[in-house]
C-alpha cells in the first residue's frame, strides 16, 4: 500500500511539473547585469555577490555578466535599460540614484520606464571618521563642524559618492538640522570615498557599512552613528571591541536624521510577466543561501525584501519622498 501511495505521489508530481516545465521562460543567452554606479561601491559589491552566488549554486543555466555604467551619476545605466524595452536578458540593480539622477539632472528617465522585480535589501548609512581623530560621537563631531561653520577655509570636508545623490542629501540634511556646514567633495564610488577618509583627504563620510567595514576592521576608520530609526541587529564583533549593533543611531545622539537606500532589482519595461517571475524565483533562491546571509551581516543590511505590487508601491512612495528631500536641499533640476 505504501509503495502504491509513493508511486501515485510521484505520478502526480510529474503531472504538476510537466506543464510548468513546458511553459516556464528561461534566458537563452548571457544576462547583462547593469550597475549604474562605479566599482567597489555597495551596488557593485551586491551585484557581484548575486552573480557569484548564482554561478556557484547553478541557479541559472545561462551565464550572467556584471557591467558598470556609472556615467552621469548612473544615467548611462538607466538609459541603457530604458532603451532595452522588452529585453528579458538585461537586469539592473538600483540605488537611490533611481530617483536622484532624473530629479537632479532632468534625465529623461523614470523608474516607471522599468519593471520592478525584487527589493533585495535596504542599505544603511553610517557617519564615519578617521580612527586617529578624537571624535567618539556624532555630537562631538557636529559641534566642531558648527564651530567652523562661519569660516569656509576651516570647514570639515565630507566625502561622498557623486553630487546631488544620497550622500550629499544626507550631508545637507545634517546641515539643516544642526547649523553645521561642510565642504562636500564628490567621488566616483563608495570604495574611493572610504580610501579618501583613510588617507585623511576628507574629514568624514556617510558611507554604507560594506564600503567601509574592511577599514573599520583594520583600525583605520571609526563609526560614530547610523542613520536609521533603530540600531542594526548584528551582534557578532567586527572589531575586537564593537559589533554593528554597538553603533548608536544618530537620533540617540541628538542628530535627528535617518535615511535608508534601496538595493533592488528591475528589468526593462515591456517584459512579460513570466520573464520577470523567472528572476523573482532566482533571486528568492539567492536569498536562501548561506553566502547571502553572510553578505547581509557583513554589510549590516536592513533585510527588508519586497516583490510585486508591494515593491512597486514602496518605490512610488520613496520617489515622492526624494522629491521632497531634493527640493529641501535645492537639488531639483531647473527646467
Amino acid at each position: 500500500m505504501k509503495r502504491q501511495h509513493w508511486q501515485t505521489t510521484l505520478a502526480l508530481a510529474a503531472v504538476l511539473a510537466a506543464p510548468l516545465a513546458a511553459q516556464a521562460w528561461e534566458p537563452t543567452k548571457t544576462v547583462e547585469f547593469i550597475v549604474p554606479a562605479g566599482t567597489g561601491g555597495g551596488a557593485d559589491q551586491m551585484a557581484r555577490a548575486i552573480q557569484g552566488i548564482i554561478a556557484k549554486h547553478g541557479l541559472m543555466k545561462q551565464s550572467m555578466v556584471v557591467v558598470n555604467k556609472s556615467g552621469g551619476a548612473g544615467a548611462e545605466g538607466f538609459l541603457d535599460v530604458k532603451n532595452a524595452k522588452g529585453d528579458p536578458h538585461k537586469i539592473i540593480i538600483t540605488l537611490s540614484n533611481l530617483f536622484t539622477t532624473p530629479l537632479a539632472q532632468g534625465t529623461p528617465f523614470s523608474w516607471k520606464d522599468l519593471t520592478p522585480v525584487k527589493m533585495m535589501a535596504l542599505d544603511e548609512f553610517v557617519l564615519w571618521v578617521n580612527a586617529e581623530t578624537p571624535f567618539k560621537t556624532s555630537k562631538d563631531y557636529v559641534q566642531q563642524a558648527k564651530d567652523r561653520a562661519n569660516d569656509p577655509s576651516k570647514r570639515f570636508k565630507m566625502g561622498g559618492t557623486g553630487a546631488k545623490q544620497e550622500d550629499e542629501i544626507i550631508t545637507v540634511a545634517v546641515q539643516q538640522k544642526t547649523g553645521a556646514r561642510f565642504t562636500y567633495i564628490p567621488f566616483k564610488g563608495g570604495g574611493d570615498v572610504a580610501v579618501q577618509l583613510v588617507g585623511k583627504h576628507v574629514d568624514s563620510t556617510v558611507n554604507n557599512p560594506i564600503e567601509a567595514v574592511a577599514h573599520w576592521r583594520g583600525g583605520k576608520l571609526r563609526p560614530l552613528c547610523v542613520f536609521d530609526q533603530k540600531r542594526m541587529p548584528y551582534n557578532n564583533k567586527v572589531t575586537d571591541a564593537q559589533s554593528w549593533a554597538d553603533i548608536p543611531t544618530c537620533k540617540e545622539q541628538g542628530l535627528d536624521v535617518d535615511y535608508l537606500m534601496l538595493r533592488g532589482i528591475f528589468m526593462p519595461g515591456g517584459v512579460k510577466p513570466d520573464q520577470a517571475q523567472y528572476y523573482v524565483e532566482v533571486l528568492r533562491k539567492v536569498q536562501q543561501t548561506p553566502e547571502w546571509k553572510q553578505l547581509m551581516e557583513q554589510g549590516a543590511y536592513n533585510t527588508t525584501s519586497l516583490e510585486g505590487k508591494e515593491y512597486a508601491d514602496w518605490v512610488a512612495k520613496e520617489e515622492q519622498r526624494h522629491v521632497e528631500l531634493m527640493k529641501a536641499a535645492g537639488f531639483l533640476h531647473k527646467k
